[in-house]
């Protein structure tokens, strides 16, 4: 049940985000991560301290390698920074990858405020990647700057999720967790109509890192020959897990623990064998 995902994304030296906590999610729920760093990101849990993009052509190559020899199951994509690598990496994908299902993951802003994609490239980002996705998962904000339009309430992110679908993406999965209350509202929405997914809100400040765990997890679980609806279903029962057990470390938005999956039991006796 392996899945080979590879994930086009910026790095997190925090290792709470980004492509560190991409690969953790991927390598947890069993699948194999293979990685097209498209920027380097000096940050912690307080916040992004600089930003070092990769060039677009080198980019192309890391794609094209680990297509051409390894292959993969799915496809994932987070932080793409600006126009010239979004253009990029749509074109090496539509070459290379035109039939693997595609989890986009629109990373616009950081955890601590930092933007993560140049304002010039949302238009580039809506035309070349988002018409691309399997399953786009923006959080409130980025569905907003996507969409065009206000969202306050759960009857506003239907017609968001919508819009969403309208630019081109085959499924939208619309967080809500940026919306005030006891429980965090989630909405799936394909051709086949639109499914809430309801959860308690965790009272934690360790938050970082949680877009791109949950697609990188949906993207694994894709890449494993589930359903879309199924990998939405794992992956948020994996990121609740992972926040419930966050390690508590750093002054600001602490990271998950994205290893809650790991048996001790089963290790311990792997080591004895």
């Amino acid at each position: 049940m392996k899945g080979r995902v590879l994930i086009v994304a910026g790095s997190d030296s925090g290792g709470g985000a980004g492509i560190q906590a991409d690969i953790k999610a991927v390598t947890a729920l069993g699948g194999f991560a293979m990685t097209a760093i498209t920027a380097l990101t000096a940050q912690n849990t307080s916040g992004v301290a600089g930003v070092l993009p990769v060039p677009p052509d080198f980019i192309r190559q890391q794609i094209a390698v680990v297509l051409d020899d390894l292959g993969a199951d799915a496809i994932k994509t987070g932080m793409l920074h600006d126009g010239p690598t979004i253009i990029a990496v749509a074109e090496e994908l539509a070459a290379r990858a035109r039939n693997v299902p595609l989890v986009a993951d629109p990373v616009m802003v950081a955890k601590g405020g930092h933007a993560l994609l140049l304002p010039d490239a949302v238009a580039a980002l809506a035309h070349h990647i988002v018409p691309m996705a399997t399953v786009l998962t923006p959080n409130l904000p980025e569905a907003e700057v996507l969409a065009g339009r206000r969202i306050g309430d759960v009857a506003e992110m239907r017609e968001a999720a919508e819009a969403l679908r309208g630019l081109g993406a085959k499924a939208v999965l619309l967080k809500g967790g940026h919306l005030p209350g006891d429980r965090v509202t989630d909405l799936l929405a394909t051709e086949a109509g639109i499914e809430a997914f309801e959860s308690p809100r965790l009272d934690t400040r360790h938050t970082h890192g949680t877009g791109c765990t949950l697609a990188s997890a949906i993207a694994a679980g894709i890449a494993q020959g589930l359903s879309l609806r199924d990998a939405v279903i794992r992956a948020r029962h994996y990121v609740l897990l992972a926040m419930a057990s966050a390690p508590g470390y750093g002054r600001g938005h602490g990271p998950l623990d994205h290893a809650v999956t790991v048996d001790p039991a089963r290790v311990a006796a792997l080591l004895r064998s």
